[in-house]
């Protein structure tokens, strides 16, 4: 199937010509080049049309989850008779294994898995094994750590057929291998229930739930059916049933791995014992032994991923499997926001090694847990073909790898222009922000904040609550989906401030901002260096009175720079829209995220209306709904002064009606 371009917009501005270049240049056969596109340019829209014209596997690279959230509401949106798949991360909250030797600390693992991404990163793997061409996926750089045999997961894929000849008891085994589970109750993900001649099965991702009929040992009847009722919904021929985990494996496999673990751990008590390090060769020998013994009877162990080269059937030093190796070898890398993503990707692989060899040098774990990696940064170019880099401000990498196929795409479809790069003085400037934002919030604009440190930004949240306005804190500790909201939740009028660090920077999708405020603008650094400020004010680009202010005891050199940088900008977009007649109009999102929220995760914004004295009996109503959210909104950060103000003004408004 090919991939069918959904949009009511055609290509515009200087987007057709982009497109023409990127696809010259690939047909050309050039490997790699950069668009280089400023904010509310539609780069991701040029990314679309890219992909429909390619028709090649494609896997949207983001730096994190947040945007990565907003890219699949968005291509979602563009392709929706197609496949697109998201895969990021599924935890919720990680504390990996480590050894401090300083203080002679050990520290276990601890985890929060999310099931609703897990299903997710399931599905995605499931698609792409099933050979299907028109595949998007949008993933962060968790694509990029060991995951699964992609031979094991295939070959722990069920296929049934009608009239086929298979032995019941065999689907049974095959069921268990790919570890699912038997229920004699209600189905959910993962479980089978027999009953007779019958075998109910639903798949480990999404709803499906299917019902298999034998006669003898011959299929005779494959359904799908509901869940809860049983009913029969659609009659099938064939169904495939995948494994409910990435790193399935095989039972030869396990039987192998165990031997060669014994053998590995001989050594390195050895090892340990001809350097007089008796405590560490006893620790590894037990701990070992424990995680052995677990694997034979129950078939896992707790970090089990650290025997992962042995169940892969892997030699030592060799990378893992990771969601690349799922993709065809033809498929498109788009690498967004590259000059945030690359050095991302480039830094997993050492941060990730120094933990390991604590843990190896002082007998927690074999040396095969080095092996259990992220990808270095050379094999994840090895692995990857035809790329597209996209960013506002693209770094020396891209460009040298582009070899001179840099695209720009500077004028905006909606005939905006940058917003102007405003400097005030850092004296006084919580009260001058606060006098900005009241005449925003006036006019049902919004308004982003951004701070240097997660604290600064959960203080001044606190400060803006006290002061009666409504406003919400962002940054990394805040979980996955609970940011989506967030920032659903400030489209949808339920706040008008939302403060971060430094998740409020590339490519985040929020027409409503109209203003932009940094503070310490002039402390110079990662958070305040050229490309930062420029990804920065581009969050207020979307809007026709987009505003900067940047508040700073001096201007600095990068902020001229940036002002200089936004300035030529602005004439280029001023003289395009005279010469067209055009007339500026706010951006309209082309996607949303409440996709990844689960129903009872929703929130209905359609009663929100504006922010005024409530008249009748409506606005009323719909005054109270708005304070209810942000009462509960203030109890969950633990802020009871704030919800208990949120509370006497739903009272008030009671008593109203």
């Amino acid at each position: 199937m090919e991939f069918q371009l959904t949009s009511q917009y055609a290509p515009t501005g200087d987007q057709p010509q982009a497109i023409a270049e990127i696809l010259e240049s690939f047909t050309s056969g050039v490997n790699c080049c950069t668009l280089q596109g400023v904010t509310g340019s539609g780069k991701t829209f040029t990314m679309a049309n890219v992909i429909a014209a390619l028709n090649r596997p494609t896997l949207v690279l983001s730096h994190n989850k947040t945007l990565a959230a907003q890219l699949y509401g968005e291509f979602s949106n563009f392709f929706p008779n197609n496949a697109v798949e998201y895969f990021v991360s599924y935890y919720d909250y990680y504390q990996p294994e480590a050894y401090l030797p300083a203080t002679d600390t050990y520290i276990e693992k601890d985890l929060s898995i999310n099931d609703q991404i897990e299903k997710m990163r399931l599905a995605t793997t499931a698609t792409l094994l099933s050979g299907r061409r028109d595949v998007v996926v949008v993933s962060s750089v968790s694509c990029l750590y060991g995951i699964g045999n992609p031979a094991d997961f295939h070959a722990n894929t069920l296929t049934l057929k009608v009239g086929q000849t298979v032995p019941r008891k065999h689907i049974l085994y095959r069921l268990v291998e790919a570890l699912y589970t038997r229920t004699e109750t209600e189905l959910t993900p993962a479980t089978f229930r027999v009953k007779g001649e019958t075998i109910d099965v639903m798949s480990a991702f999404g709803n499906n739930c299917y019902r298999i009929l034998f006669f003898d040992d011959e299929i005779e009847d494959i359904y799908a059916i509901d869940p809860l009722s049983g009913a029969r919904l659609e009659r099938l021929t064939e169904v495939s049933i995948f494994p409910a985990n990435l790193f399935v494996t095989t039972k030869e496999r396990i039987d192998n791995a165990v031997s060669q673990i014994y053998i590995d751990m001989g050594k390195q008590v050895a090892f340990f014992e001809r350097e007089g390090r008796t405590t560490e060769a006893k620790r590894i020998q037990q701990r070992t032994e424990y995680d052995l013994e677990m694997i034979k009877e129950l078939g896992y162990c707790p970090g089990i991923e650290n025997y992962s080269r042995y169940f892969d059937g892997r030699s030592a030093g060799t990378r893992p499997f990771c969601l690349l190796d799922y993709f065809p070898e033809d498929f498109l890398l788009i690498v967004d926001e590259s000059h945030v993503t690359i050095p991302q990707v480039r830094a997993m692989f050492g941060g990730d090694r120094a933990r390991k060899e604590n843990l190896v040098e002082y007998g927690f774990r074999l040396p095969a847990a080095r092996d259990n990696r992220p990808l270095r940064f050379e094999e994840f170019e090895a692995l990857t073909g035809t790329t597209l880099y996209v960013s506002a401000t693209p770094a020396d990498y891209e460009i040298a790898r582009s070899d001179g196929a840099v695209i720009e795409q500077i004028i905006r479809p909606t005939a905006l222009i940058d917003p102007p790069l405003e400097v005030r003085s850092s004296e006084n400037q919580i009260i001058d922000l606060i006098e900005q934002i009241t005449l925003r919030t006036e006019r049902d604009e919004k308004v982003i904040v951004t701070t240097l440190t997660k604290r600064s930004a959960e203080e001044l949240a606190t400060y803006f609550e006290k002061m009666a306005i409504r406003c919400r804190y962002i940054h990394s500790d805040v979980d996955t989906l609970e940011r989506v909201q967030i920032l659903e939740d400030l489209r949808g009028g339920l706040f008008d401030v939302l403060i971060g660090v430094n998740l409020l920077r590339e490519g985040l999708d929020l027409p409503e901002v109209s203003l932009v405020a940094i503070i310490d603008a002039d402390m110079e650094g990662m958070l305040r260096n050229v490309r930062a400020i420029t990804q920065i004010a581009g969050r207020a680009a979307r809007h026709a009175n987009g505003l900067v202010i940047m508040y700073a005891a001096k201007v600095t050199k990068t902020m001229r720079e940036s002002i200089e940088q936004s300035n030529r900008r602005r004439y280029k977009q001023i003289r395009y829209n005279i010469e067209n007649g055009l007339m500026p109009r706010r951006a309209d999102k082309s996607g949303s995220t409440q996709t990844l929220l689960a129903p009872q995760e929703q929130i209905d914004v359609a009663a929100v209306t504006e922010t005024v004295q409530p008249q009748s009996a409506e606005q009323i109503r719909a005054e109270i709904s708005r304070a209810q959210a942000d009462m509960e909104r203030a109890a969950k950060s633990l802020d009871f002064l704030a919800a208990a103000r949120y509370r006497d003004r739903i009272q008030e408004l009671e008593k109203l009606l």
